[in-house]
């Protein structure tokens, strides 16, 4: 609905603020315009220009909502995409096959689900064997490699996790 604007104008006559006065019985007193020629006739104010003026607020405050809802849709698109970024290093202290270089990272940001992905990119170490992550939590997760390496350099991205 597209609004239609009223183009007020003023009401303009040849004598502005003049009146007639007369006197009721009661003691009141009437006064009675005298404008003398109008030279511009005034928009009315009545409740067809009134109304169109409410139903064109009401129109901009719906668009104004509904622009606020797409906002924050697309910056939940954009903190999914963005990710937290984070380094740790896993540390093994045991013999292979054992292994005690599980870490717990907490997320800086709470996730509202927990679907969220997490990239692993780790540095030059040797027998890394696997890094897993699991143990998902809204607030973080748990990461530990397989291998018997005892210094395992790790740089992770966590992405998504947020309602759409």
């Amino acid at each position: 609905m597209s609004y239609n604007r009223t183009y007020w104008q003023n009401h303009v006559t040849q004598y502005e603020n003049r009146y007639t006065v007369t006197e009721n019985p009661d003691g009141t007193k009437n006064h009675v315009p005298v404008e003398g020629e109008i030279l511009q006739q005034g928009t009315p104010q009545n409740k067809t220009n009134f109304n169109n003026l409410e139903e064109g607020v009401l129109a901009g405050h719906e668009l104004a909502a509904e622009n606020a809802r797409v906002i924050l849709f697309h910056e939940r698109d954009l903190r999914n995409l963005n990710g937290e970024q984070g380094q740790t290093t896993l540390t093994n202290s045991q013999e292979y096959p054992f292994n005690n270089s599980e870490k717990t990272i907490n997320l800086a940001t709470r996730r509202d689900k927990a679907d969220y992905t997490v990239e692993i990119d780790i540095g030059s170490a040797a027998n890394v064997g696997r890094v897993k992550v699991y143990d998902k939590q809204l607030n973080g997760f748990k990461i530990a490699h397989t291998g018997s390496a005892a210094s395992v350099p790790v740089k992770y991205v966590v992405r998504g996790g947020f309602y759409n």
